[in-house]
């Protein structure tokens, strides 16, 4: 039943009904409605700010699963960062400097003008900035493989190269000398057998029988055989290439031609007396770059370091040439 509401009248003194206007009602409708609404909205707000909904649990879950990989994977290539550096300091440092090889700068290996800067905090950065982080890292170290691989690459063919040379060198006694008793006169001024004034001699004089076998002390290519009757008689020139060649001269016959390749421990001609000489020998010269240099230091290969300091004794002492 509705409830009835009357008023006090004090015009008429009389208790009258009380009647709402249709446009009051409407105000409290409207206004019951807007306080509904903006309860509604304020409800919302605080739910939408502290509450998830089911898909924006799931896509935060997915976010965290993301990071936590993004995690993982930046601490795999902060790894393999730090072995590619190390083997970068090997290369430079070490492999590329045995080999006399101008090291690679970082900007080549890296693949930009500039050093990479650190990577920013992951907090910092939205997915798309962690897509483009991750796949300039991994452009860099590709890049640095593929620098490295090619370094490695050189660096085999530098210990061709090398093997190649230290075969090249003259390194070993152009005649058989075990008991380093064929030594007659070392590299300096000595006394010339003819002359008898001090003059410079230019290599290493070997004592031997004619007809005694001379070897070629390096791989190399026969650059001169000369037959003659002066200096230094029929004698041969061996260029080893990398600046080295050798001198065997006084021979009593030679075995090689011009042109001709040989390697250490060939037989290059046989020991004589011919040229400027007063008795069978071998006169051995050795020169780095047109400079002649002495022999005695050369003979790395076939001497113990006792040997060696005996050597020097001998070739040092001052007695007489041989040419």
């Amino acid at each position: 039943m509705k409830k009835i509401k009357y008023f006090y009248n004090t015009q008429t003194l009389k208790y009258e009904k009380l009647v709402v206007s249709l446009r009051v009602k409407i105000l409290r409708i409207l206004g019951f409605i807007s306080a509904a609404i903006v309860t509604g909205i304020l409800f919302l707000s605080v739910a939408y700010r502290f509450l998830d909904s089911p898909k924006e649990k799931l896509l935060r879950a997915d976010i965290d699963n993301m990071k936590e990989e993004y995690d993982a994977l930046q601490g795999r290539m902060s790894e393999l960062k730090g072995h590619m550096d190390e083997l970068q300091h090997r290369d430079n440092e070490i492999y590329r400097v045995i080999f006399e090889a101008a090291p690679i700068p970082d900007s080549v290996r890296a693949g930009k003008p500039e050093k990479a800067e650190e990577m920013q905090q992951l907090q910092s950065k939205d997915n798309r900035e962690v897509i483009n982080a991750t796949t300039s890292i991994l452009e860099e170290l590709i890049n640095r493989v593929k620098v490295q691989e090619k370094s490695y690459i050189q660096i085999e063919d530098l210990i061709k190269n090398k093997q190649k040379m230290l075969a090249s060198i003259p390194a070993i006694q152009p005649v058989s000398n075990k008991d380093l008793d064929r030594i007659a006169s070392g590299f300096g001024y000595r006394i010339d057998p003819i002359y008898k004034t001090m003059k410079f001699h230019s290599g290493l004089d070997f004592a031997a029988p004619s007809g005694t076998p001379i070897y070629s002390t390096g791989d190399g290519v026969i650059e001169e055989a000369s037959l003659s009757d002066v200096g230094y008689g029929n004698h041969v020139v061996v260029n080893h290439g990398y600046g080295y060649k050798s001198l065997y001269g006084h021979m009593v016959r030679m075995k090689v031609k011009r042109g001709q390749t040989v390697k250490r421990g060939d037989v290059v001609g046989w020991v004589g007396s011919t040229g400027k000489s007063t008795g069978p020998h071998c006169h051995y010269e050795v020169s780095k770059n047109g400079s002649k240099v002495d022999p005695v230091y050369f003979f790395f290969n076939d001497l113990t370091p006792e040997q060696f300091d005996r050597m020097l004794k001998i070739a040092r002492s001052g007695n007489q040439s041989f040419d």
